[in-house]
Formats: C-alpha cells, structure tokens, sequence
C-alpha cells in the first residue's frame, strides 16, 4: 500500500457512443481512436455487429476481434485480455449491447437459470467483472451500445411530413453510463452527437457536433494534461496572441471559465481592439491615443 500524488495521466478514457443503428457509432468510434493514438495499429475493434468494422478498412489498418456468440461477459473479458496482452492502447467493444441482451448473453442466461429474480445474485457478479474489466483496463476504452429506437412524425423545411427515426434508451444495463468518462449519443443520422455524460467538461452543455479525430486529439490532451494553477493559467490568458488561440484555451479549461471569467473578458476585449484596422493609421501607428 502506497500513497501517492493522483495525477491525469495515469488515468485510462472510458468513452461511451451510443446510438440507434445507422446513426454512425462505428465510424465515429474509430476517428476518436485514431486522434487518441495517431496509429491504425494500437486500435482493436471487438466486433459483435457482423464484421461490421471490417466496412471501414479504408480508414486504416486497426485490428480486428470477430466475436460471435455466445456473448457472455467472460468472452468479452477474455476478448479484451487478448487486445491487452497485444499492447493495444484504444479498444473499441462494438457493441457491448450483446453482452446484455445478446445469444448468450445476461438476459438470456437469466433467463435459462429460471428467471427468478432471485437469480440475479449469481448472474449480477459476473456481469459486474465485465464493467471492472473495462474500468481496470491497461488500455483506453469505447464502447458503442445500441438504443431503442422511436420514430416521430416531423414537418421538414419545404413544409412536407417526414418520418424521423430518434434513439431513446441504452441496451444495456441501466447505470453503465454513470462509469464513463465521456458518453456521447448520437442523436440522428447525420452522425451529430451531444455529451450526456462528460467529466472532462469539454463536452457538456455545448452544441451538438459531429465527432472526428480532433475529438479524440482533444480527450487525450485533457487526459495528458497536468491540471495548471490559477496563477498560470492567468499568465496563458495574458500571453494569448488572437481571439482563436484564447478561445482554444477557454474550451479546454472548463474549470476555469467561471472563475477566471473577468480575465477572459479583458484579454479578448484587448485582442478585438488590437485586431480592429480603425485602431491604426495607414502608417502602422495607433490612432487611438486615450
């Protein structure tokens, strides 16, 4: 037993993407992998969807684990522990909806033990080893999970009833999302998602956005990062040099954004003014004396 200063990047991501089918939780899943690691090779995908990342190769050489049925939690354990021991550093578990509902999986073991909800107690211990599996992975994890789906009737801009498919509740255990890191939902077909959940902060409350490599470049920064303090994040504000670059570090330092909000304020005030061609003459020199 040891004690010892906590820091971030020690720390594993646990992401969560999930989605109604055809919502794009796939390839999304594989660009935040790839902005994580920078390298087709450290990614596995655990396929349950029919060898439905194989569809994807074109993006790169990520690996592959086909796993089929029976879907219980300990050939997802066992899936997992073979990713670990090949030095993978993203393993992406497509879709861990299997494991719940799936040939084999809790569901239907509880199911063929009777059941009963008396049952539970000796099928719940082995479908909690396969969420520690995934919280005390050596690897970063995403899991994609599969939603209900609902369909509603929309007017569309030319004034036209449409039929618009909508995600409603995760196929899996109630509670898993409140174990991740970051949970995005997919919130219809053009692949925008929202953070549901999000402990990074970079995420939440913000608009919904389509996820790309930067989204995973942006997670493994947050989780790199050594947290600053207020003195030297003040310092970063004062040293900005345009709107873009103050504007980055506002969205990447959530915790500050309330606190620190008057310096914020001032420096992106002081950069308009400096960015304003009506503050110079033609010869360079500032017309604004007061």
């Amino acid at each position: 037993m040891q004690l010892k200063q906590s820091k971030r990047k020690n720390v594993k991501l646990r992401l969560g993407i999930s989605g109604p089918s055809g919502f794009g939780k796939t390839h999304s899943a594989l660009l935040l992998a790839y902005g994580m690691t920078q390298d087709w090779t450290k990614v596995a995908v655990i396929d349950t969807e029919n060898s439905s990342a194989s569809l994807y190769s074109d993006l790169g050489n990520f690996n592959v684990v086909d796993l089929q049925a029976p879907y219980s939690p300990e050939r997802y354990i066992e899936a997992i522990e073979l990713c670990e021991k090949a030095s993978m550093e993203v393993i992406i578990l497509d879709s861990i909806s299997h494991e719940w509902n799936g040939i084999g999986g809790c569901l239907q073991i509880h199911e063929q033990l009777g059941g009963r909800w008396q049952d539970w107690k000796d099928l719940t211990p082995r479908h909690q080893s396969f969420i520690d599996k995934i919280l005390q992975s050596t690897c970063h994890i995403i899991t994609t999970t599969r939603r209900k789906i609902d369909y509603s009737l929309d007017i569309g801009s030319n004034g036209k009833t449409k039929v618009v498919k909508h995600g409603t509740k995760e196929i899996t255990r109630e509670g898993f999302e409140y174990e991740l890191t970051v949970n995005f939902e997919l919130i219809n077909d053009k692949h925008l998602v929202k953070a549901s959940k999000d402990r990074t902060g970079l995420f939440m409350n913000r608009p919904e956005f389509v996820i790309s490599s930067n989204t995973g470049e942006r997670l493994l920064k947050w989780c790199n990062a050594e947290p600053l303090t207020v003195k030297e994040m003040i310092s970063k504000i004062n040293s900005s040099l345009s709107i873009s670059e103050l504007t980055g570090l506002y969205n990447d330092t959530p915790k500050y954004q309330q606190a620190l909000q008057s310096q914020f304020k001032s420096k992106k005030e002081q950069l308009e003014k400096l960015s304003n061609p009506q503050n110079f003459s033609t010869n360079g020199t500032s017309t604004n004396t007061h």
